[in-house]
This record gives structure tokens, C-alpha cells and sequence, in this order.
């Protein structure tokens, strides 16, 4: 894994375990992201704990670079879906932030080859 593949992929995994337990544990920080957008608490939880586990496999593909690909994907579904979201209740300023995610997950993939 390439120096720059691997600081992007560490970044990745930081912020998806914060943001992922902070939605799955219920944290009204961390779900009022999705309520502001009119996601239900029981499926922003689901998705945290998604996230939190999508993380975690970037973490171990960091040790098997083989398996790198498969949480990429999954997470760049999750921010493809959010941006929709977002932009779908007409909330563009705060689709900012998981639009960033979702060009850093497409340049890893790239870096992935």
C-alpha cells in the first residue's frame, strides 16, 4: 500500500468509527445529522453500526491490502446515499461534508488499483 493510499485510508477509518459509533449509540450529536435530513433514528443507528464495521475492515486492510476494496465500496455506497439524501430535503450546505468523504473513498479506490 502506497504512503499516500495509506494516510488517506487511516483518515477514512478515524472519522467512519466516530461517526459510526456516534449514530449507532443513539448520541443525539450524532443522529442530528440525520434527523435534520428525515432519516429515521432506528436506520441512522443501522447505518452507524455499518459504518463502525466498514471502518473497522479499513483498519484490517491495512495489514491484507487485498480486502481494501470491499470497504471502500460499501462506504462509498453509504456517502453516494447521504449526498442523495441531503440533496433530496434540500439541505445542500450540510451534503458538504460527506461529499468530501465520498471524493476521498473515489481517490483511495483509484489509489487501490
Amino acid at each position: 500500500m502506497s504512503t499516500p493510499l495509506t494516510v488517506i485510508v487511516a483518515f477514512l477509518a478515524v472519522i467512519f468509527v466516530i461517526s459510526g459509533l456516534s449514530k449507532a449509540s443513539g448520541n443525539e450529536k450524532g443522529l442530528s445529522g440525520t434527523r435534520e435530513v428525515n432519516v429515521p433514528d432506528k436506520l441512522a443507528r443501522a447505518i452507524g453500526f455499518f459504518e463502525t464495521l466498514l471502518a473497522l475492515g479499513l483498519i484490517i486492510s491495512m495489514k491484507w491490502n487485498w480486502m481494501l476494496f470491499f470497504p471502500l465500496v460499501g462506504l462509498w455506497v453509504f456517502m453516494a446515499g447521504a449526498v442523495y439524501t441531503h440533496f433530496k430535503a434540500n439541505k445542500l450546505r450540510t451534503s458538504i461534508p460527506a461529499f468530501f468523504l465520498l471524493t476521498l473513498i473515489s481517490i483511495a479506490l483509484v489509489l487501490n488499483k
